[in-house]
């Protein structure tokens, strides 16, 4: 009886050698005559350069070349933006290596390419530079002051952009309840295990590059229209790729650079970046002012929602920067149903280190939002959170549902969901345990946190995209290539930097075609490999690579049944196909799928017309986004005399539609959670006045441990996607777009007897303890 891969719970085939050191990452590539190049970075974050000298650079002991910007002005083009949200957007010249002027500290001046790394770091300090300082523009709503420094010279507002669903004016007239809040989404810096790498090497024609990416088939169009040099004669691979988070979805500064020098050198050149490096010139995520109006009905019915946004692009805008806050445009009324909807977006200029997408881009922002609303709703109206959500979120059997902003929903059951979650967590008993250490004014109090989300994953249809003016489709491609023995090779656009793709699509392949999970092997990240490909990121590999795959089977399939059908002399309607064999209905004439690869390869015996080969390929663009939702919920402990805060216990019960393999999918959910709890109490990226990051290392930038952390209980109900043959949904994303807002809520909540209804993230000791220390000066006591 053969076992049924999808649903699985198999170990990763790629950990073997992940976690035994023998594996490939960039930085572990060497080739014949390989230099290094290290960057001389701008120590302001905005100035005029007004003298580079790098001669003395260039005479020391293994120095090969010294280049300033100005050096490579002709060469290096200009870093691309692929979202032009709006059709007056500002997209500044954004020259990889400064030219002129610098606009954020770390933004890179001048190189030094040597026989090592070591001796090209050293002799960064033999280059002279002058600057004329400029003022640096740092916050959002001053660089908005007609009299603000200017960023750029067409000024420092990037885009704006405003959509209405619905009568909004009327929603809001003579609402009963209208509540206003003003919510901080602070600045992150997506923190990979492997940092950034970039290998460029040239046979003096072509020319390859091996980088650190999400994007390897992204990266190799841009950089073919940065650098001129012909898309055919250049290759990207990404090796193994140790995490990425949204911080290598990126066409980079420094993957250019290492291009363009090994074109001007003839050479190989190679870059590595430094922890403190990376914290400086790696995108930014998040960094938003979110100012929200909700307008409710007595018995807590929502009536509108309005959302102004400000979003901080940083000095530039990189690949995806003004399409990242706009991804939340349709997020913000989540799961819930409302008459009207106001959504409006800034994007500022400032002389930070530029934004793009970090793990969620914009979902996570947009849930955060609402659901921090509804809690200020529950609150203003003294009911319970999850029962003002009941009374508002799309009921299971109203699905499909067109929501006020336009998508649909095309499976859901939130009451399942939340039922399961309360179970496990206990909530009725927490709750009383809360009103008792209230009652007793204990200086320990509990607070209880809820999320109820759901998310846009999958991104993907070309269409849609069109219309949010995507510089791309959002197709994805997979091919099935059946060897002579019966084994199989897949080759898909896909590629992965931790997700488990190489396990996920070997399960996949499995059951389609009815083969051993040891015999399919998965090969992806190389663009001489796997020619056709729109990469990872969005949650959209499965529901769309994945999906690719499957009907790139499906087509093997109707190869192998034509074959059977010829050499079993019958017609193929009469096959049946079960477990890898195509079986003679009524008989015992059957030939497996090996067999028939087998074959198919000699080619002795083949119909007319038919080619001696099974492998199928197949570009899938699906018709529209997929939507996983949950419900989590957090209990933590705040210390009121200290400010300390303590994860009791956190419960996540998600629906992504059909799970492929269940040990992958419980890992992405304890690093998504992770990385939304290290946002609501621990991570901050911090500018001083001047525009000096001051959280560049390890020790300043504050990353949570295992020791940090609550366990996570875990679970999951199942209403499979309507919308593609699996009925997946997606999952690496979900935790991240959870978890902060419930932790965030929980805080909040074990603090409202002291009269605080919000604590800016991350909700450190300090300041918890702050906002109780002004509340007590206030007069406010529990």
């Amino acid at each position: 009886m053969t076992v049924q891969e999808i649903g699985r719970p198999r170990r990763r085939k790629e950990d073997t050698k992940l976690l035994t050191g023998r594996t490939q990452w960039t930085d572990n590539l060497s080739r014949p005559g390989m230099l290094h190049v290290m960057f001389l970075r701008s120590p302001m974050a905005h100035a005029r350069i007004t003298r580079v000298d790098v001669s003395g650079a260039r005479d020391l002991p293994g120095v090969v070349a010294a280049f300033s910007g100005q050096d490579l002005a002709d060469e290096q083009g200009s870093l691309p933006c692929a979202w032009p949200v709006t059709e007056d957007i500002v997209i500044p010249d954004h020259p990889p290596m400064a030219v002129s002027e610098v606009r954020y500290v770390g933004e890179a001046v001048a190189c030094v390419i040597a026989t090592d790394r070591y001796r090209a770091a050293d002799a960064l300090d033999a280059i002279e530079v002058d600057y004329e300082p400029l003022p640096a523009v740092l916050d959002m709503e001053e660089a908005l002051a007609p009299d603000s420094p200017k960023v750029h010279e067409a000024g420092n507002k990037a885009y704006s952009m405003k959509t209405v669903s619905g009568d909004i004016e009327t929603a809001f007239r003579g609402a009963p309840v209208v509540i206003e809040r003003t919510f901080r989404q602070q600045r992150l810096i997506p923190t990979a295990m492997e940092p950034r790498a970039v290998l460029a090497d040239t046979d003096g024609e072509s020319f390859t590059v091996y980088s650190s990416t999400q994007i390897p088939h992204v990266l190799r169009v841009m950089l073919a229209v940065v650098t001129g040099i012909p898309e055919h004669k250049l290759r990207v691979i990404a090796p193994d790729v140790g995490g990425g988070f949204g911080s290598k979805l990126q066409v980079t500064a420094e993957e250019v650079l290492c291009l363009v020098l090994a074109r001007k050198l003839g050479r190989p050149v190679k870059w590595t970046e430094s922890r403190s490096e990376g914290n400086l010139t790696v995108h930014h995520g998040r960094d938003q002012i979110q100012r929200l109006r909700l307008a409710a009905d007595a018995d807590g019915r929502i009536r509108g929602l309005k959302v102004e946004l400000l979003a901080d692009m940083g000095a530039y805008l990189l690949l995806l920067t003004p399409g990242v806050p706009l991804l939340g445009a349709s997020m913000f009324n989540a799961i819930y149903k409302m008459d009207a909807y106001e959504f409006a977006c800034t994007g500022v200029f400032t002389t930070k280190m530029p934004t793009d997408a970090y793990r969620g881009a914009g979902r996570p922002e947009a849930t955060f939002g609402i659901e921090r609303m509804m809690d200020e709703l529950a609150a203003e109206l003294n009911l319970d959170p999850l029962e003002v959500r009941r009374r508002n979120w799309i009921k299971h059997e109203e699905f499909p549902y067109t929501t006020i902003s336009g998508l649909t929903y095309d499976s859901g059951n939130y009451e399942a969901a939340t039922e399961r979650a309360l179970s496990l967590f206990g909530y009725d008993k927490l709750r009383a345990e809360q009103a008792d250490r209230r009652d007793r004014g204990d200086p320990v109090q509990l607070g209880i946190g809820v999320s109820t989300y759901t998310e846009m994953c999958g991104l993907a249809p070309s269409r849609l995209l069109a219309e949010a003016r995507f510089g791309a489709g959002g197709w994805e491609h997979g091919a099935v290539r059946m060897l002579p023995t019966g084994k199989v090779e897949v080759v898909t656009g896909s590629s992965p930097h931790g997700q488990g793709h190489v396990t996920s699509w070997s399960q996949i392949v499995a059951d389609a075609l009815g083969v051993p999970f040891e015999d399919v092997t998965v090969l992806h990240g190389d663009t001489a490999i796997a020619p056709k490909g729109m990469d990872t990121y969005g949650s959209r590999s499965l529901v769309v690579g994945g999906i690719a795959v499957l009907k790139a089977c499906e087509k093997v399939k109707d190869k192998a049944r034509t074959l059977a059908a010829h050499l079993l002399e019958c017609s193929p309607d009469d096959l049946e196909f079960e477990a890898g064999t195509f079986k003679v209905r009524g008989t015992d004439s059957a030939k497996t799928i090996q067999e028939l690869a087998y074959a198919a390869f000699t080619a002795h015996d083949l119909p007319d017309g038919v080619e001696p080969r099974l492998d199928s390929e197949v570009t899938f663009d699906p018709e529209t986004y997929s939507f996983p939702h949950g419900t989590h919920l957090c209990a933590v402990e705040v210390d009121t005399e200290t400010g300390q805060t303590r994860i009791r216990s956190y419960v996540a019960v998600d629906d992504i539609g059909k799970v492929i393999n269940p040990l992958i999918v419980n890992g992405q959910l304890h690093g998504g959670i992770a990385q939304g709890i290290a946002q609501a109490l621990f991570e901050e990226a911090v500018y001083d006045a001047e525009g000096n990051l001051l959280t560049t290392t390890m020790a300043d930038y504050l990353l949570p441990s295992a020791a940090d952390l609550p366990g996570f209980t875990l679970d999951r109900t199942e209403t499979p996607s309507t919308t593609n043959p699996l009925g997946v949904k997606g999952v690496g994303e979900a935790g991240t777009i959870a978890s902060t807002p419930a932790v965030v809520n929980a805080v909040v909540d074990a603090l409202r007897p002291y009269g605080i209804n919000d604590v800016q993230m991350p909700c450190t000791p300090e300041r918890i303890w702050r906002a109780l220390q002004e509340r007590a000066q206030e007069g406010v006591r529990p």
